[in-house]
């Protein structure tokens, strides 16, 4: 049998599966090629770049189910894309004239790689995709295996993406607990916002979830343990437009019935119109090295804060995000 070395990344933003992935990976490939070297590229396409890499040992081997208790990555993570070339040669990974997917090529030649794992999104496996084609047109026989990961579970054509039912879960969980504020305050907006770009996959499955798990729960409402405050009243998500307007005087008649709003808020939901605006007034709106608006800075949670707050008359707004693993 010819030598086997498998190489491992994670690569984007962390999602619930990824340790355990990398623990399943290295235990799977010791009960079938023990003699396999494994070696995992630290953070992402950056430490395949760089060089910078570790050997799995026989003592991470022996205790890899550690990793199933833990969330993000164990081996560290970067957004990099091999073919923007201008973006790696502004963060250091490579020189002037050079081509990242060339000097990850070479890297992996040096490695000796047969095997390459990528566990990430789209723009992970796109990558992988852009690196397996450079390397088999110049000859090098490496097998790309690309682990669709993402909470957003928007990898086409795959069903279900790693990490992104125990994510739903989650942050019904989380929202379990924010719900409680609506006893804080008359008038309380309650804006939970959920990660999710262009896919509001996540937004609408932690609502389903939340929501089976309101069904559980028992009610008292001659004080204030009614049901509907505890519910959701808007679900926004990319995918779906939806007149502004109509949707305030909607959420005004649930403010005055109930006292309070829930919105469960998909941070890509209504981005474009606040892009429009902040470009209106003159600000830049930043991209990462995929061309991807930066949704943290852009803030769409407070964004429809301040859109709310004074067209309902809340008197008390709080804003959590859930998406973290």
């Amino acid at each position: 049998m010819n030598k086997v070395k498998i190489g491992i990344l994670t690569s984007g933003g962390i999602a619930p599966c990824l340790s355990s992935s990398i623990g399943r990976l290295i235990i799977k490939y010791t009960e079938l090629i023990p003699e396999a070297e494994i070696i995992c590229y630290l953070n992402g396409y950056q430490g395949l770049l760089l060089g910078k890499n570790i050997k799995i040992t026989e003592n991470v081997r022996k205790n890899a189910k550690i990793l199933y208790k833990y969330g993000g990555t164990a081996i560290g993570s970067s957004r990099v894309k091999l073919s923007n070339v201008k973006d790696c040669i502004k963060k250091g990974y490579i020189k002037g004239g050079e081509n990242p997917l060339q000097v990850s090529a070479e890297q992996l030649k040096k490695d000796e790689i047969t095997i390459l794992h990528t566990i990430g999104g789209d723009d992970t496996n796109i990558t992988a995709s852009d690196l397996s084609a450079f390397l088999d047109e110049r000859g090098y026989d490496l097998t790309v295996v690309g682990l669709p990961k993402t909470v957003d579970n928007d990898v086409f054509p795959i069903h279900q993406t790693l990490g992104s039912i125990t994510a739903a879960e989650q942050s019904a969980l989380f929202f379990e607990n924010i719900a409680n504020e609506n006893t804080t305050s008359p008038r309380q907006l309650l804006i939970h916002e959920v990660m999710g770009r262009n896919c509001g996959w996540l937004t609408s499955a932690t609502a389903y979830e939340y929501r089976k798990r309101l069904q559980l729960k028992s009610f008292l409402p001659e004080i204030l343990l009614e049901k509907s405050r505890w519910d959701i009243d808007a679900i926004y998500i990319p995918e779906i437009d939806y007149d502004f307007d109509e949707e305030i005087e909607r959420l005004r008649k649930r403010m005055d019935d109930k006292d309070g709003v829930n919105i469960f808020l998909s941070e890509g939901a209504g981005v474009e119109r606040i892009i429009a605006e902040k470009e209106a007034n003159g600000e830049i709106i930043n991209r990462d090295a995929f061309g991807h608006v930066r949704l943290d800075e852009l803030n769409p949670g407070h964004w429809f804060s301040q859109k709310l707050t004074q067209a309902l008359n809340a008197k008390k707004v709080l804003i959590q995000k859930s998406g973290y693993f």
